[in-house]
C-alpha cells in the first residue's frame, strides 16, 4: 500500500486538522481548499483526502469523482486521528474505507457485484468486506481523484463533456493514469458509461490496457433510474468477463 505520487497530503493535512468541529460544508468548500477553478464552464475542484494506493489490488471500482458527502467523511475521518498517533499511509487508507461510495450507492453496488458473484472469485463471503474486512483486496477510486462540482453540485460526468474539458481531462492524465500504473493489472469495474468513455479514451493513448475492464456496470447512484434495466441487459456478459478474468 502506498500513497499517491500526486498526493497534496503534507499541505492539506494541518489545515483539516485545524477545522472547527462540528465539521460544517462551508468550512470544506472554502478558498483554502480550492485547487483549481473554471469560472467559464463554471467548474470547482477542492482537495479532499482520497490519495491512498492500494498497490497490491485485485479489482479496482471507479467512479467519477468524489461527491460531496464523501468529501465530508473524508475531512471527518482525518480530523477523527487529531489526537492519535498514525502515519499518514493508516489515515488515508482509512479515509478510503470510510468514504469510498458512503452511503445508499455503497450498498447498491454490493447488491450489484454480489449478484455478479465477484465475491466467490475474491474468497470472501460478500462484497461488503471489500469495505471492511477485505479493503486489501480492492482499490476504490475516481478517475478525477478530487471531488468537482458543476455549477455549485456534484459534477456527474456528463456536462461539461468530461473529455472536451481540458482541466477535467488533465486531472484524469495526470493522477488516475498515474495511479493506475502502481497497480497490478487488477479488473477494473467503471461505474458507469461516464467513466467507461474515459478509460477508453486512456487505452486508445496508451495509459492502459484495455482488456481488464468491466464494461456495461451501471452507475450505482440512487439517481440513475435506468441501473435495475442496464444491470440485467449487461448481467451475463459480466459474469462471463469477471469468470475468464480470474481464470
Amino acid at each position: 500500500m502506498s500513497i499517491a505520487p500526486y498526493s497534496k497530503f503534507d499541505t492539506y493535512k494541518n489545515f483539516i486538522l485545524s477545522l472547527p468541529s462540528p465539521l460544517e460544508e462551508v468550512s470544506i468548500l472554502s478558498q483554502q481548499f480550492l485547487l483549481e477553478k473554471d469560472e467559464k464552464r463554471k467548474l470547482e475542484i477542492y482537495y479532499a483526502p482520497f490519495e491512498h494506493i492500494n498497490e497490491k489490488a485485485k479489482i479496482v471500482i471507479a467512479g467519477i469523482t468524489p461527491g460531496l458527502h464523501q468529501m465530508k467523511v473524508s475531512y471527518q475521518t482525518v480530523m477523527d486521528f487529531k489526537d492519535k498517533k498514525a502515519t499518514d499511509e493508516e489515515i488515508l487508507h482509512q479515509v478510503k474505507k470510510n468514504s469510498s461510495f458512503e452511503g445508499t450507492m455503497r450498498n447498491n453496488l454490493i447488491t450489484m457485484l454480489d449478484e455478479l458473484q465477484l465475491h466467490t472469485y475474491l474468497g470472501i463471503s460478500s462484497t461488503s468486506d471489500l469495505f471492511t474486512t477485505a479493503s486489501n483486496l480492492a482499490q476504490t477510486t475516481s478517475i478525477i481523484t478530487y471531488p468537482v462540482f458543476y455549477n455549485g453540485k456534484n459534477y456527474s460526468g456528463s456536462t461539461p463533456n468530461l473529455l472536451k474539458t481540458e482541466i477535467l481531462k488533465r486531472h484524469v492524465i495526470e493522477n488516475f493514469a498515474k495511479e493506475l500504473e502502481k497497480l497490478n493489472q487488477a479488473l477494473i469495474i467503471p461505474l458507469g458509461v461516464n467513466v467507461e468513455k474515459a478509460l477508453a479514451y486512456l487505452a486508445e493513448n496508451n495509459y492502459m490496457n484495455a482488456d481488464g475492464v468491466l464494461n456495461g456496470f451501471p452507475h450505482p447512484s440512487g439517481g440513475n433510474g435506468h441501473r435495475h434495466r442496464q444491470f440485467a441487459e449487461n448481467k451475463e456478459e459480466m459474469k462471463q468477463k469477471i469468470k475468464k478474468y480470474f481464470k
